[in-house]
Order: C-alpha cells, then structure tokens, then sequence
C-alpha cells in the first residue's frame, strides 16, 4: 500500500484545497491518471497520480485545505489494471471540457490518445458525426443532459495570487545571484520563411511566430544544458527532457507559467497545437500538476504589449528565464548595406550559481543561429 500526498505544483505552493475527487474507493488507477482536482493560488489542477493499483481510502474530503504532503489517499498495489476499469472513460481535460459544451456523452466517443483516452480532435470528431434528430431540433430529445459536477467554482483569487508571486520573486532575488545578457536577432528569414509556410495552409492550420523561437530555445538548449534544470539545496540538477514553461496572462489577472513538454522533440504543427491547448486550460482553469510541477525553464514573451525588452526574474528552482520583446524595424548592417530590418531583443536571465555569462552567450548565438535557418527547425 502507498500513500497519494498532496505535490507541491510551485515553489510558492504551501497548502491548497481539494475541489473534486475524480475517483473512488475501489477504482483501477494507472500512473499519470489525473485522480483529484486541487485549488491552489493559481487556479483548480488537475493532479495525477504516478503509481498503478487501486484506490483504497480518500483521507481528505471536497473542501478540506490541507497543506503539501498531506496524505490524500491510499493506493493498493494491485493486480493488472483492466481493460476496463470503474473509473470511468479516460479524457484529455480539453476533450472533457469540450464534450460538456457540446452535451456529448464521452463514452460514446473513440478515443486514439495514449491507452485510448479521448483528446480534444476526438471529440471535435465526435460532433460533426452527431447529426441533429428531429427530436434535437424541436426540442423534445429525451436524452439525459449532461450530469451536473458538484466540484466548487474553478477560478482563483488575484489578490492572494499576487501575492503568491511576490513571495517567490522575493525568495528569488534574494537567494539567487542573478546575471543578465542580451542579444538582437534579425527575424526577416524567419518571417519570410513563415508566411510562405503559411500561404500553403488553411487558416486554422497556420503557426504564430512564437513557436520558431520557442523551438529554437529548446534545441539551444541541447549545447547549453546547465540552463535547463533545477537548484535545490546546494545542488544543480540539470534535466534531459526540455520542458519550457510558458508565461500566459490570465484574463483575470496574474500570471502563470505552465510546462509545454519536450519541446525539443516535437514538430512546430505539435507545439501550435500544444501551445493553443495549454493557453485556453490556462484561462479556463483545467492544468494539470505535472504542467506546474516541472518547467526546467520559462519563457516569457512581451511582444504582444509592445514591450521591446524584458529581464525576467527566475522562478526558483528553475536557474534561467529567457525574455522576447517586440519585433521593430531597426537599421540593419547587411553585407556592407544598411537595411531595415525586423529585429527582436533576446534577454536572458540566469543563476550565476549554475552557469556564467561566458556560456550564457553560447545559448544566445545559438538561438540567433537556428532562428537564421527556420525551415530546420
């Protein structure tokens, strides 16, 4: 038997509170399962479980603040999980969330992600083959409605994430010794080479300038890999997989910055996808634990306010922050010529306890570098 305790999802994470139980006593339960909705100064996360078995006692009951490490409940190692199991059918929370908009049943959909589970085009599918009935357009469908959730209103407070953020910003300019470069990068071959890509898809189907640099980054990432990783107690811990924690404004106000993983390794088509799904559960409060947990490293983008330049403050333990300004035309020295050209200001911030300035300008020219050859990326 094992104990579920409650992770920390930030280093300014003390204590949340438990909103939904998504299992019960007796379920079938598979490592990265999402068992318990948790609200925390960020929003309502969706926490996973990381241990196969069965579910045996729920400890902590809907409404209970508790704080990290509690025990949640108890998971008995167990027989072979099912084909089938009682916990009900397995869904992305964006294909979850999409289903109860659209009053589809999710049994009734096929799901093609890992193990089966329904995912958000699954869903999306599953609409256009649902064809209004008579009955539908007329009103008088007898179809149960989708049932209601009892959990507690999903959201967060700005006031109390506010201050969230100033305590781990002030924990991080106090503990780590910061160090700031920064660099111009010409984006005209990029821009070029994006709207030609462009021209050639359907407008749902076309990228955003964002994913060529935040590809680049994590494949700059490779050369230079003490960016990427954590510092606990005196100790670097440098990670293999990339997993670029993207800072998304909040309509309400506040800010988060959740994991895009393994960055390095997926196509920009995937990182579009990627990056719009982890936007809107962003906004709509659906995150899961491990997208707050394990960000090795953050990207904070302030091209969208006009912004030409931002030295961000690194989120502990992560040890680097890489900021993008807006895109302005510039005068431009070009093979003996003076041109103008679209240029952006790359800002990196970085602990001085991991890395030195000296290979922190290796990461720079390097992204410069792959941002001059996109077709590669």
């Amino acid at each position: 038997m094992a104990d579920f305790t409650l992770p920390s999802l930030g280093a300014d994470m003390e204590e949340g509170t438990l909103v939904e139980w998504l299992v019960k006593p007796g379920d079938q339960v598979k490592s990265g399962d999402p068992v318990v909705v948790i609200e925390t100064t960020k929003g309502a996360i969706e926490t996973e479980i990381f241990e196969n078995g069965r579910v045996g006692e729920l400890r902590v009951k809907v409404g209970e603040r508790v704080p990290v490490g509690t025990v949640l409940a108890t998971i008995v190692s167990s027989e072979p999980v099912a084909s089938q199991t009682s916990s009900g059918v397995r869904a992305s929370p964006a294909a979850r969330k999409r289903a109860a908009e659209l009053g589809l049943v999710l049994a009734d959909i096929r799901g093609t992600g890992p193990g089966d589970a329904i995912t958000l085009p699954d869903v999306e599918a599953g609409e256009k083959q649902a064809l209004p009935t008579t009955e539908a357009v007329t009103g008088t469908a007898t179809e149960p409605a989708p049932q209601q959730s009892t959990r507690l209103k999903r959201g967060f407070d700005p006031e109390l994430m506010r201050q969230a953020i100033a305590t781990a910003m002030t924990k991080s300019k106090r503990d780590i010794p910061h160090y700031y470069l920064s660099t111009q990068i010409d984006m005209q071959r990029a821009q070029q080479w994006l709207t030609e890509e462009n021209a050639t898809r359907k407008a749902a189907d076309r990228l955003l300038q964002v994913v060529l640099p935040l590809k680049a980054m994590a494949l700059a990432l490779r050369k230079v890999p003490e960016l990427n990783g954590f510092y606990k107690e005196g100790v670097f811990e440098q990670f293999e997989g990339i997993h670029i924690g993207v800072a998304i404004a909040l309509r309400g106000g506040g800010l988060v910055a959740p994991a895009l993983h393994d960055v390095d390794r997926k196509t920009l088509d995937q990182l579009m996808h990627d990056l719009n799904d982890l936007i809107l559960r962003a906004r709509t409060g659906m995150l899961r634990s491990s997208e707050m947990s394990d960000p090795t490293i953050t990207l904070t983008n302030m091209g969208d306010t006009g912004v030409e330049q931002i030295f961000g403050v690194i989120y502990p333990p992560q040890v680097a922050i890489l900021g993008l300004g807006k895109v302005v035309e510039r005068p431009w020295a070009v093979e003996g010529k003076v041109e103008l050209r679209p240029i952006i200001t790359a800002s990196l911030s970085a602990d001085h306890r991991v890395s030195d300035g000296h290979r922190g300008a290796i990461f720079l020219n390097t992204l410069n570098k792959l941002l001059q050859t996109p077709e590669a990326l």
